[in-house]
């Protein structure tokens, strides 16, 4: 269903603007041939079809055919940014909702002791964002970082 809405704007708003450069395409051709009459004795006068009339009919009709076009497809695509930056929120809320839910739960079952494997083992997160993830909490829990004999760091948080 997505896939057609995004078609029916990019096309919408394709032939919106197709109508409006055709509108302006006749206003300008409009106004470019001009004639120039110069009054000449004796002249004979030929009665040559006036294109004004075409082009006055496709400058209204672009005018009247584009705007309308042009703003339901905005409109449309407006519609999808608006739906897409809100589905982007909700996905982002339940990651973060099940970041915590797991952080709190390893919190529990290791009294208050949390090592970026084992945070990165329970979330499948990559090691980088799991590490950056118990940096943010650390610092918002006030936690204490220990270091054991190979390098590893544990957070502990008081529980």
């Amino acid at each position: 269903m997505k896939t057609a809405e995004k078609l029916a704007a990019g096309w919408l708003l394709t032939l919106g603007f197709m109508f409006l450069m055709l509108s302006a395409t006749a206003t300008l051709e409009k106004f470019a041939t001009r004639k120039v009459y110069i009054p000449v004795k004796d002249a004979y006068d030929f009665n040559a079809p006036d294109a004004t009339y075409e082009t006055n009919d496709s400058a209204v009709g672009g005018i009247i055919f584009g705007i309308p076009t042009l703003t339901l497809g905005t409109w449309l695509a407006l519609g999808l940014y608006r739906q897409s930056r809100q589905e982007k929120k909700a996905l982002n809320q339940q990651v973060s909702d099940r970041l915590q839910s797991i952080f709190y739960q390893m919190l529990q079952e290791n009294q208050g002791r949390v090592t970026v494997l084992g945070f990165a083992m329970q979330s499948q997160l990559p090691a980088a964002h799991a590490r950056q993830y118990l940096d943010e909490k650390a610092q918002e829990f006030n936690a204490n970082f220990k270091v054991n004999e190979e390098g590893a760091v544990s957070y502990h948080f008081d529980v």
